[in-house]
């Protein structure tokens, strides 16, 4: 039991999880942000140019009887409408994130694409690291493919 506890904690501790509490916490701020934009200036604004109802935006509720609401074609243009306003800002709060991570990956990688590749002393194409042939002429090589050492470390 004591394990279980353990394990749960380095679950909790993990910083994914502690990313995704704060992704819900700032999501769900943002989307009563959304809401009130929708409610507030939206759902105005489409009232102004369709004219004023009693309840609803006018035009877009169907009376149905024993029911308090009936069919409201408003609310649910307005919760599209909310929906589209926070895909397309998560969209965009993704995309930066990935082009910031995607940054500092693309330094690493201009790092490992330095060491020069071996080649083939016949054909001088670029041959796998421990290859005994070459596999773009087939000729055997003398040993091993090594990768060239650099200037710096042969001074050395």
């Amino acid at each position: 039991m004591k394990g279980f506890f353990n394990e749960f904690k380095e679950f909790i501790n993990r910083g994914n999880v502690m990313d995704m509490a704060v992704g819900v916490i700032v999501g769900a701020a943002f989307t009563a942000i959304v809401t009130s934009l929708t409610n507030d200036i939206i759902n105005p604004a489409i009232k102004l140019f369709t004219g004023d109802a009693a309840s609803g935006i006018a035009g877009l509720t169907i009376p149905v009887p024993g029911t308090e609401n009936g069919i409201d074609f408003g609310a649910f243009i307005s919760a599209i409408v909310n929906f589209l306003i926070v895909a397309f800002c998560v969209f965009i709060m993704v995309k930066a994130f990935n082009k910031m991570k995607g940054l500092g990956k693309k330094e690493e990688t201009v790092e490992e694409e330095a060491a020069p590749a071996p080649t083939c002393v016949f054909c001088l194409e670029e041959v796998k690291e421990g290859a005994t042939r070459c596999p773009h002429c087939a000729g055997e090589l003398p040993e091993p493919a090594k990768a060239p050492e650099k200037a710096e470390e042969a001074e050395a």
